[in-house]
């Protein structure tokens, strides 16, 4: 047996789903949304949480917020 991997336009995909279904191939269907977030940006978040679960971070009561 082999797993493939391909990637089809939405528009394409009933055409090609049911393609495969005549050929008697198993269709295992994931559907993946483009992030709308920037791929720097979403590293920075999970770096700064990684340092919180580390506790490399420093708290600051509300109360001295504006001082």
């Amino acid at each position: 047996m082999t797993i493939a991997t391909i990637q089809i336009p939405d528009k394409k995909a009933t055409l090609v789903k049911q393609l495969l279904k005549e050929l008697g191939v198993k269709i295992m269907d994931e559907k993946i949304e483009k992030s709308p977030y920037n791929p720097e940006f979403v590293a920075k978040i999970k770096k700064a949480d990684e340092e919180i679960k580390q506790g490399q971070t420093k708290k600051i009561p509300v109360k001295d917020l504006w001082k």
